[in-house]
């Protein structure tokens, strides 16, 4: 993907001209402080073991997942996205699972989610997927008041289980 500026989706956007990019070698220590905060938001300890293992997936094109970063006019990242294609045998079909989405406080209410959901949509066009999904907090209002201007909320309840332990 070539780095362009995004087109503004919110009358704030446009006194910040946003552009949606991969993340790259040079952005580590960024994208780092970003995921540190999705982390410290979802109340989920960011050793940086963790941080490095994630970086390394998201820099390595046989890994399934897939970032951006939400650039603000100077260049610097000020969201992220992690993205990867999910089989969906029900539908015959692939669809684009969204793993975190966050956007540093100081530049929320900007635009700045806009263009990454946008950039996602249009990357699920290209490639064919038929639906873009992702999961949120109950409690997380802000942004579900976001999602339910760009999607629609489904009726499914999520369950994990954990793995069998071996002895």
């Amino acid at each position: 993907m070539t780095p362009t500026p995004s087109s503004t989706t919110t009358a704030a956007a446009t006194t910040a001209p946003w552009t949606v990019t991969p993340p790259e070698s040079e952005d580590f220590a960024a994208w780092r402080e970003l995921f540190r905060g999705y982390c410290t938001f979802y109340k989920v300890p960011m050793p940086e073991e963790k941080a490095e293992l994630v970086w390394s997936w998201l820099t390595d094109p046989a890994h399934e997942l897939e970032g951006l970063l939400v650039r603000g006019a100077d260049g610097t990242p000020v969201g992220l996205a992690h993205y990867r294609p999910f089989s969906r045998p029900l539908h015959g079909a692939v669809g684009c699972y969204l793993d975190d989405l966050f956007v540093a406080p100081a530049a929320r209410g900007g635009g700045a989610v806009d263009e990454l959901l946008a950039r996602l949509r249009a990357i699920a066009a290209a490639r064919g997927w038929n639906v873009v999904r992702w999961i949120t907090a109950d409690d997380n209002h802000r942004a579900r008041s976001k999602y339910d201007q760009v999607a629609t909320r489904t009726m499914f309840v999520t369950y994990d289980m954990a793995p069998e332990q071996t002895p």
